[in-house]
């Protein structure tokens, strides 16, 4: 929302107010209160007939600072971000010139009795600033609405991102945001997942604790700061020093909530029925029977909208119609190895018996003349859940916990953004603006706790579209409704990168796009879309109203497909020892190139390729002709997919532009790693310490160590490399069965057996 006119007026609506100067500072216990007037007092007469802010300095952890700023002290309405606070130790001191808080690295010093300034500092150098003006008590004179605003002053050279899940460019700097949760699509400046959250590659993140829309002006109203501002009497925020990117999402998640790790099997493929495809009881066995004679693994069948009743969504109770017993035939595809995933949503038809259930007792959001608040959007007279109601939780717990008992093994979360913010009374008396965003936490905390009570907590895992603060322990997340063109897979990524730069960890996306034309995805998009899909962390065949099983395409495509679920399926020992100590440190398995090349500048805006883990990179084809135009930090990169296609790329990086067949892609693997695969799994959650091939890329002289986990995501092995110019000595513990070492050196290849966790040889 912008307020001004320019830089130098305000917009004539708007009455601003500003702290002209901190007047004085008083320390409560670990906190630190900063009294700052909206005029300068140079003497008695000043303090009358003027406002001011109150500004709460604290630390809820180390190198985390948080303000608060407040016009008038009135109560706040729930609900509220669930946050930790750690109770660290702070250094506060106060004396007639300036008053400081610092937590750990990071400090904030304000200035007594001069102009108002106050300046965050860490590593030896200002990080960010909210300076003279930057802050605002604002009244709209037209409506009487009142705001708050805050400004932090950006460096020169400071790309902002994250966001949550934002599908324009990348890099944030020069948008608006606001976040608030909409069912828009990924073709629009709307998103499903909003996190009031940004992480700079300037070495902090900043976290604006509001659960109500806030907007954002990114170097956009004023082009030299960060402003966010909200509705309301008070606004807090917290600034948080990494000062890497890993170092700022820990921190960040160890306030918010820790990132969840899903269970292994989740990794592998999973094939939906698509939304608007007729299917039945046959067609679900014919496209399994279908995946396993052309030898594609998978791992999860997922059911969409129609396993329900027609207008009586989501009522959580089978079409018996078309599939008569579900539980025999969820046991048959068990038999199989196979997981089942089912649709639902928080919105309950009129015409179900759940509505019935939930307007009888209390269970769903009323207006405030006391009737049910409904709308026919979706669904006829959707009635929404209420799960500020804690009864109302244990009800729709209760309906799918019959779910789980029947077999069913996990849920397909959508929807959660469209929820009234006006006339609309919950339980527990939350304000509505505030319940928007965070109704997708409850939603999806409810169905996630339901499965982990049933299932165990390791085992629970949701396929959930919205998003808000504190999600990332409710995976998996993703992307929303896309269209099925190149240029929508690309937004996709850019939608995917800015939602895992906001604390999440784990993400997916409908492999082929969702919305379908006549004759849409074509073949090549398809192909493509799957190379990309399965070199995601989760992987997804999902679509509108066209069946996306790889025959419908042609040969090349069930050749594509068979070929990635497999290379995928192969990497499990390195993608989930990747995926425990990511989620463990609150940092996502894919993630921007500039997260493991901070220090390159180049990978600061690149947003078409990304890291797979620490050592592998993936640049996905988005055109029909197969050109790829990628960027290579500096080192040694050698192909997984392709034999003879190795790089060495000189100190300051390379641009490359080549053309890829349709089987072929970039995916590249760093110098200096050992990564631990194994052949032809038949699904993903296998022993991973198990009969595995030990890869050595370029190994640097030295010791190098790599961990592997199980299927449970505990380390349970290791592997270390010593090498001394051309000679290796490789150790393992942890490991059996039958072990090969294949070593990668400047393109060449030399592979060894392994005896007894002990191997030495030379190149």
């Amino acid at each position: 929302m912008k307020f001004t006119n320019g830089y130098w007026l305000d917009k004539k609506e708007y009455q601003i107010n500003h702290p002209e100067e901190a007047f004085t500072a008083e320390q409560e216990g670990k906190e630190l209160n900063v009294f700052a007037p909206y005029k300068r007092i140079n003497g008695r007469g000043d303090e009358l007939n003027i406002g001011m802010t109150t500004i709460k300095l604290s630390s809820p952890a180390e190198d985390v600072i948080g303000v608060k700023l407040t016009h008038f002290d009135q109560n706040q309405k729930e609900p509220s971000f669930e946050l930790t606070d750690q109770h660290p130790d702070v250094d506060i001191h106060v004396d007639d010139q300036a008053a400081s808080l610092q937590s750990g690295h990071l400090q904030v010093n304000v200035p007594l009795r001069q102009e108002f300034a106050m300046t965050f500092n860490a590593g030896g150098k200002e990080i960010t600033a909210s300076r003279h003006r930057a802050q605002g008590e604002i009244t709209n004179r037209e409506n009487g609405k009142h705001y708050m605003r805050e400004q932090l002053s950006l460096g020169v050279d400071t790309h902002v991102y994250g966001l949550g899940e934002r599908f324009g460019n990348f890099v944030k700097n020069g948008q608006e945001v606001r976040t608030i949760n909409k069912d828009g699509g990924t073709g629009s400046d709307q998103a499903y997942k909003n996190v009031p959250f940004y992480i700079t590659d300037d070495g902090y993140g900043v976290f604006v604790n509001q659960p109500e829309p806030v907007d954002f002006e990114i170097a956009s109203e004023n082009v030299d700061r960060v402003q966010f501002s909200i509705e309301g009497q008070s606004l807090e925020y917290f600034v948080i020093y990494g000062p890497t990117p890993q170092e700022i999402l820990h921190k960040y998640t160890e306030l918010t909530g820790k990132v969840q790790l899903p269970p292994s099997w989740s990794f592998g493929l999973w094939l939906t029925t698509s939304f608007l495809t007729d299917y039945s009881e046959q067609t679900v066995m014919k496209f399994i029977n279908g995946m396993e004679e052309r030898h594609i693994p998978l791992d999860v069948f997922h059911f969409d909208c129609f396993w329900q009743r027609d207008f009586e969504w989501s009522n959580l109770t089978w079409n018996n119609d078309e599939f008569p017993d579900p539980e025999k035939l969820i046991q048959e595809i068990h038999n199989k190895g196979i997981k089942v995933c089912v649709w639902i949503n928080p919105y309950i038809a009129q015409k179900s018996q759940m509505f019935k259930e939930g307007k009888e007792h209390g269970y769903l959001v009323k207006r405030t003349d006391g009737n049910v608040w409904q709308w026919d959007l979706w669904q006829a007279g959707n009635g929404f859940i209420d799960f500020t109601n804690p009864d109302a939780v244990k009800w729709y717990q209760g309906k799918l916990k019959k779910l789980l008992a029947m077999g069913v093994d996990c849920f397909k979360t959508d929807f959660g953004e469209r929820i009234p913010m006006e006339d609309a009374v919950y339980f527990d008396g939350s304000d509505p603006k505030r319940e928007h965003n965070y109704y997708t936490y409850q939603y999806n905390k409810a169905t996630f706790d339901a499965i982990a009570e049933v299932k165990g907590h390791d085992k629970a895992v949701v396929f959930a579209r919205s998003a808000t603060v504190g999600s990332q322990k409710f995976p998996v997340h993703w992307g929303g409704d896309c269209l099925s063109t190149f240029k929508s897979m690309s937004d996709t990524l850019h939608g995917g990168l800015s939602f895992l730069s906001s604390g999440f960890g784990f993400w997916s996306h409908d492999i082929g796009g969702f919305e379908d034309g006549p004759d849409t995805p074509t073949a090549d998009l398809y192909k493509r879309w799957t190379q990309f899909g399965l070199l995601s962390s989760h992987s997804r065949y999902h679509g509108s109203d066209v069946y996306r099983v790889p025959w419908n395409f042609d040969d090349e495509a069930v050749e594509n497909s068979r070929k990635y679920v497999n290379l995928k399926l192969s990497l499990m020992p390195y993608l989930y020892t990747q995926a425990a100590h990511s989620a463990h440190y609150g940092n996502p398995l894919m993630r921007p190139m500039w997260f493991e090349f901070n220090q390159d500048y180049n990978t600061h805006t690149i947003a078409n390729q990304y890291m797979l883990g620490s050592q592998i990179l993936v640049a996905p084809v988005f055109n029909p002709e197969g050109n790829v135009h990628f960027y290579l930090p500096a080192g040694k990169w050698t192909s997984i997919v392709q034999a003879d296609e190795h790089y060495e790329v000189p100190a300051g990086g390379q641009w490359l532009t080549k053309h890829y067949d349709e089987l072929y892609l970039p995916v590249l693997v760093r110098d200096n790693t050992i990564l631990v695969t194994r052949d032809h799994p038949e699904h993903a959650d296998y022993d991973y310490t198990k009969d595995v091939n030990i890869q050595l890329f370029d190994m640097h002289e030295g010791t190098t160590k790599v961990q592997v986990v199980d299927k449970h995501g505990n380390d349970a092995a290791e592997v270390v490399v010593i090498r001394q110019g051309n000679h290796f000595t490789v150790k393992t513990t942890g490991l059996s069965g039958d072990l090969t070492i294949t070593a990668h050196e400047n393109g060449q290849v030399k592979t060894e057996q392994m005896d007894n966790g002990m191997s030495e040889f030379a190149l």
